[in-house]
């Protein structure tokens, strides 16, 4: 018995090795691994404070936060005098389930550090970063055009056993230059682009009508709500084994500066999460079969002003928090006092996941996150 456990501990030793040393990982070795799909969730923005500690009291009032409704309405929806009830009344399903059945880091008042790499903290730059695994200083604006570097997302989908099962679904429209569609001919859902072609039912109808005839908070960028139906729509007929979802209302309610207004997207998004988690957990598919890796493409500011924006003029912009749930990730729940990660290892943690060495085709990416790997 004793001997046994050895054996299966320096088999547990050897596979994380290799996976964070790089080298590809050989075929009876990558079968250990129980995912078959990888889906990286992001919500544009959302404050590493607000997921470990619910509402800031500082900013439920119309000074600072520009609350519209009455702040007794605010306060009893998502205030609760202890953080960790506070966090939970706003985020339900990544407190109640990803972080009870997965790990989640970032939590910096608990010596947790996640953050980006990439010295801008605003979103071209921290996509970039998450999706190739490496900061590029030449994408300096959001308005950079189609994006010159490698993809995990277009790498995997060049492998002969993942290719056409890879998407993307996002409510921002510069996702078509951020996974460069143009050269990865990738299937990328973006922006306010009715999502149905061809031949249409009343419903779907419906739907596209909304995207052409809504007006926008913010030109390029949908609204969750929408983008979620065509998201599920998609799950039982596509067979994604590598999914991309960007949600980005969180940020745009920061932007505006209606806090009250962020809290109940922020809120949203975790039902969002939730909702799809359900949905492919019903289908055979992916369920038990299925990694959320979910996060930010980068933080905030803090303080009664602060908040409203980020970038290098915001201190704290650069802290994020990361969340995975999956059948090979170890549940250990909220991470307190790890080494940091960073953003520039998501890249390579989604093929991880999936037993392929993406380091191996993109060297200058960072090493996968060797802890949320069983």
């Amino acid at each position: 018995m004793l001997s046994s456990t050895i054996t299966r501990s320096l088999w547990c030793v050897l596979v994380l090795a290799l996976i964070a040393s790089g080298p590809a990982l050989p075929a009876e070795m990558s079968g250990v691994l129980k995912t078959r799909t990888v889906v990286l969730i992001v919500s544009d923005g959302l404050r590493w404070q607000e997921i470990f500690t619910g509402a800031d009291p500082e900013l439920l009032n119309e000074k600072n936060g520009g609350i519209w409704e009455t702040e007794r309405e605010l306060r009893r929806e998502f205030w609760r005098t202890d953080p960790a009830e506070r966090r939970q009344a706003l985020f339900p399903f990544l407190w109640g389930t990803v972080a009870a059945r997965g790990q989640i880091f970032g939590n910096q008042t608990q010596g947790s550090i996640a953050r980006v790499t990439n010295g801008l903290a605003f979103s071209y730059p921290g996509y970039n970063e998450m999706l190739t695994g490496h900061p590029d200083a030449r994408i300096n604006s959001n308005e950079f055009g189609p994006n010159p570097n490698l993809t995990v997302f277009e790498w995997l989908n060049g492998l002969p056993e993942l290719h056409g099962h890879v998407a993307v679904y996002a409510t921002w429209g510069a996702f078509k230059d951020i996974f460069n569609v143009g050269r990865s001919h990738l299937p990328v859902q973006a922006g306010w682009d009715p999502p149905y072609r061809g031949t249409t039912s009343a419903r779907e109808e419906l739907l596209n009508r909304l995207y052409q005839s809504t007006t926008p908070l913010e030109d390029g960028d949908v609204y969750n709500a929408f983008l979620q139906v065509p998201l599920l729509d998609s799950l039982p007929a596509q067979q994604a084994r590598v999914l991309f979802v960007g949600y980005g209302e969180t940020d745009l309610w920061g932007h505006v500066g209606r806090y009250d207004q962020l809290l109940h997207s922020a809120h949203l998004f975790d039902h969002f999460v939730a909702e799809l988690w359900n949905a492919m957990q019903a289908l055979p598919a992916y369920s038990d079969r299925t990694t959320f890796i979910i996060t930010a493409d980068h933080g905030r500011g803090s303080g009664p002003v602060e908040w409203k924006e980020h970038g290098v003029k915001q201190k704290g912009s650069e802290n994020i928090w990361i969340a995975v749930l999956g059948p090979d990730t170890p549940p250990l729940g909220e991470r307190m006092h790890t080494a940091p990660v960073t953003q520039a290892q998501i890249a390579a943690t989604v093929a991880a996941l999936l037993g392929k060495d993406y380091r191996q085709a993109v060297p200058e990416a960072a090493a996968p996150i060797a802890d949320v790997l069983r």
